[in-house]
C-alpha cells in the first residue's frame, strides 16, 4: 500500500503526533468539576474529544498506513447488521427484530489485518473477544474472514438513537474512530433529526462518508431518492456517494440481501481497499477534518475551563467574605461594650470595691478613683474571678463569630448551583458540619484567650520595666495592671445602655486614668492598641483555620491551566499547517 506520508512529510507527522500526545496529556484532569453553565454539554464535549484522540487521531497518526476502518452506523431498525452480513457474504453479526439488536459492536476484518484490530491501538478502551459467538456488552467482537478484502474492516455499531444510553454513546464513539462512515437509513427515517445531527457532524469534521438508503418501496423509490439527494445538497454533503436498496421480501429472518443489491457498495469499498491512492485520500480527508476540528473544539473547552476557574474563585471569595464579615463582627464586639455586661461587670465591681460604692459611681467618680487607688495599692494581687470572666466572655464571642461565619459561608454556597454541586459531592455529613464551627474550636479559643492574656501581662511587665514606672507599677502589681489594660480593650460602650452604661463608662474612665497616671497617655494608648491588635490577629488565625474547611474543598478540584491547553492546541495547529494538502 502507498504510504500516506513519507520522507520529510513523515517526520512532520511524527512531530504532529508528539504535539497531539501533549494535548492529550492536558485533558487527563477533570476540566469541569463544578456545575457552571451547561456543564453536562461541556463534559460530553470533553469526553468526545478524548475519545477521538484515543480512538482515532493518535492511533491513526502512529500507524498512518493501517487498514481502513469503515463504521456502519444509523438509526434503530435501519438494517445495519443485515447490510454488514450481506457485504461480507457471511452471517458475522447478529440480526433480528428485537431492539437493540447490536449489544456489542462487531468488527469484521481480513485475517491479514486481524493483528492490527485485535491489538488495542484502535479503540483501546474496549476489551477484545473473538469468534462467531455473541459479544458481551462493553466489548469489541473481532471476526476475521477472507471474504472481506485486505486493507478494509467493517464495524457494525449500535443504534445512534438506541433507547439504551450506553449504546448511543458507544455508537458516537465508534463513528468518531472511523476513517469512513457507512451511514444507513431507510425511506421511513431518512429525514429524522437524530441521523442528520450525526451527518452534520460528519460534514463539520470532513469525515469521509457513504450513505445507504434501504427499504425503499418501489412506488417511493424515485421521490424518496430525489428528496434525500436534495437534503444532502442543502447540507453540503452532495459529494457523498448515495446507494439505494429497494424494499425486499427476504425469505427468512437472518437472510442476507441479494448480492446484486449490494454489488455497487461492495465494488466501491473494494476499490478503496485495493487502490492505495483512493484509500490514502479517505484517510487524509477524515484525518485532516478531525485535526481541523481541534481548532474549534479545544478553545471551546478552554473557555469552559476558564468559567470553571472563575467559579472556583467566586466560591473562594464567598467563603473569604463570610469570615471577613465574621471578623468585622468580632471587632464590633470588642468596641460595643457588650463584653462589659453581666458576669464581667459583676467581677469588676468585686475587683474595685463593694456594690454600694459602684452604685454611687455616677456622682462620685472622683471619690472612687481615690478609693480604687487605695484598694489596689493595699491589695496588689489580681482578682482571678475578673480574669476568668473576661476569658469566658472573649471565648464566647469567638465561638459566636466562628459559628456565624460558617453558617454564612454555607448559605452563600448553597445559593449557587456550583456551590450546591460541590457540597453534594462532598456528602451530606460534610455539608452539615460546615455550617457550624469545628468541634476543636472551643478548646482552641480558650487557649488563644489565655495566650493573649499572657501577652498582655508581658506588655505591662515590659512597660513597667522603665525606670520611671518601676515604683508606681510595682505598687499595683503586673496582674492588676494587665486586667486594667484588658478591660480597656473593650472599653467602648456603644452597646451598653442605662445604668450599665454609667457604670461601665465610669469604670473604663477610671481604669484609663489610673493607667495614664502610671505609664503616661501615649504609653497607655500603645498598650491598648497592641493588646487589641494582638487579640484580633489571634482570632483571625482561628477563623482562617475554620475557613480552610471550605477552601480545602476547592483546593482539591485541580482545575487545569486553560492557557496550557490553548498552547497545546496551538502547537497542533501550527504543525498541521506544515503538512501538504
Amino acid at each position: 500500500m502507498r504510504p500516506v506520508f513519507s520522507g520529510k512529510v513523515g517526520a512532520m507527522a511524527d512531530g504532529l503526533l508528539s504535539a497531539l500526545r501533549q494535548l492529550r496529556s492536558r485533558l487527563d484532569h477533570d476540566l469541569f468539576p463544578l456545575a457552571i453553565g451547561d456543564v453536562a454539554a461541556d463534559r460530553r464535549a470533553l469526553k468526545e474529544l478524548i475519545g477521538q484522540l484515543d480512538d482515532y487521531l493518535l492511533p491513526r497518526l502512529a500507524a498512518i498506513d493501517a487498514p481502513l476502518l469503515a463504521v456502519v452506523g444509523g438509526s434503530t431498525g435501519a438494517g445495519k447488521s443485515t447490510l454488514v452480513n450481506s457485504l461480507v457474504g457471511a452471517n458475522v453479526t447478529k440480526t433480528g427484530v428485537l431492539r437493540p439488536t447490536t449489544l456489542a459492536p462487531t468488527l469484521v476484518a481480513n485475517p491479514a489485518d486481524g493483528p492490527w484490530f485485535t491489538a488495542t491501538e484502535v479503540l483501546p478502551g474496549l476489551p477484545r473477544v473473538t469468534g462467531r459467538g455473541p459479544g458481551e456488552p462493553g466489548t469489541l467482537k473481532i471476526v476475521q474472514t477472507p471474504e472481506l478484502p485486505e486493507g478494509l474492516a467493517l464495524l457494525d455499531a449500535p443504534d445512534i438513537d438506541s433507547v439504551v444510553t450506553a449504546n448511543r454513546e458507544l455508537a458516537a464513539q465508534l463513528l468518531a474512530a472511523a476513517d469512513l462512515w457507512l451511514f444507513v437509513t431507510t425511506a421511513a427515517r431518512y429525514a429524522d433529526e437524530v441521523p442528520w445531527g450525526f451527518l452534520r457532524t460528519a460534514r463539520e469534521r470532513s469525515t469521509a462518508l457513504g450513505i445507504i438508503l434501504q427499504r425503499v418501496p418501489a412506488e417511493a423509490l424515485d421521490p424518496v431518492t430525489k428528496d434525500l439527494s436534495r437534503l444532502l445538497r442543502e447540507n453540503d454533503l452532495a459529494d457523498s456517494p448515495l446507494f439505494v436498496i429497494p424494499e425486499l421480501q427476504l425469505p427468512q429472518e437472518h437472510a442476507r440481501l441479494p448480492e446484486p443489491n449490494v454489488r455497487k457498495i461492495k465494488d466501491w469499498l473494494t476499490s478503496l481497499s485495493a487502490d492505495a491512492k483512493a484509500r490514502a485520500e479517505v484517510v487524509r480527508q477524515t484525518l485532516s477534518g478531525a485535526l481541523d476540528s481541534l481548532a474549534v473544539r479545544v478553545p471551546a473547552l478552554a473557555e469552559a475551563a476558564d468559567r470553571q476557574r472563575l467559579g472556583v474563585g467566586e466560591l473562594r471569595g464567598m467563603a473569604e467574605r463570610s469570615y471577613d464579615v465574621g471578623m468585622s463582627g468580632f471587632d464590633e464586639g470588642m468596641r460595643d461594650g457588650s463584653l462589659l455586661r453581666g458576669e464581667v461587670l459583676a467581677r469588676w465591681q468585686d475587683f474595685i470595691g463593694t456594690g454600694d460604692l459602684m452604685r454611687s459611681l455616677e456622682s462620685r467618680i472622683g471619690w472612687l478613683r481615690d478609693r480604687l487607688t487605695a484598694i489596689v495599692t493595699g491589695r496588689p494581687a489580681p482578682d482571678r474571678r475578673l480574669e476568668v470572666a473576661l476569658e469566658s466572655g472573649v471565648e464566647s464571642l469567638i465561638r459566636a463569630t466562628a459559628d456565624g461565619s460558617a453558617e454564612r459561608a454555607l448559605e452563600s454556597w448553597l445559593a449557587t448551583p456550583s456551590g450546591r454541586d460541590l457540597l453534594e459531592r462532598a456528602g451530606v455529613a460534610t455539608a452539615g458540619r460546615l455550617g457550624r464551627a469545628t468541634p476543636e474550636l472551643p478548646a482552641r479559643a480558650i487557649t488563644t484567650v489565655r495566650e493573649w492574656q499572657g501577652y498582655v501581662l508581658d506588655l505591662v511587665r515590659s512597660e513597667g520595666a522603665d525606670k520611671r514606672n518601676v515604683a508606681r507599677a510595682a505598687s499595683f502589681g503586673v496582674n492588676s495592671l494587665g486586667l486594667l489594660v484588658m478591660f480597656g480593650v473593650f472599653a467602648s460602650t456603644g452597646g451598653v445602655t442605662g445604668v450599665e452604661l454609667g457604670i461601665a463608662g465610669g469604670t473604663s474612665v477610671l481604669s484609663q486614668k489610673l493607667l495614664e497616671a502610671i505609664f503616661g497617655d501615649q504609653a497607655v494608648r500603645n498598650l491598648t492598641d497592641q493588646a487589641r491588635g494582638d487579640l484580633r490577629a489571634r482570632v483571625r488565625a482561628l477563623l482562617d483555620i475554620e475557613q480552610a474547611r471550605f477552601t480545602a474543598l476547592l483546593d482539591d478540584l485541580e482545575v487545569p491551566d486553560s492557557a496550557a491547553l490553548r498552547e497545546a492546541a496551538q502547537a497542533v495547529e501550527e504543525l498541521k499547517r506544515e503538512l501538504p494538502a
